[in-house]
């Protein structure tokens, strides 16, 4: 059964998908089709293995869907709007210096 979620809830669940690089890159690879893993695996270069934990991951945030096509399984991004986002923030302007990241980045783990 699918629940909606709040909009603080939906926004940490993209903080969480984003937080990865290859999860990024996951994302956007779908948004352009959806893919069968072993094709997804291979645009990244990584091992099945890896890919699997980063797909449930994003199916864990509601962010992508598996969609069973005979033996094999395709996954997909769960809404068009995700791709639309992706592509928002994707060309949002972010005010950064170029030498310094977060000043709390080593402590925190973050940036």
């Amino acid at each position: 059964m699918l629940t909606l979620a709040s909009e603080a809830d939906v926004l940490a669940r993209f903080g969480r998908a984003l937080a990865d690089p290859i999860r990024c890159r996951l994302l956007l690879a779908l948004r352009k089709a959806p893919a069968h893993p072993s094709d997804l695996a291979e645009a990244l270069g990584i091992s099945r293995t890896r890919l699997s934990n980063h797909l449930a991951c994003l199916r864990d945030c509601g962010l992508v869907v598996a969609i069973p096509v005979g033996r094999r399984t395709r996954y997909e991004l769960a809404d068009p709007r995700i791709g639309h986002a992706l592509d928002d923030l994707r060309t949002a302007v972010v005010a950064v210096e170029a030498d310094r990241s977060c000043p709390d980045a080593e402590r925190k783990d973050c940036c």
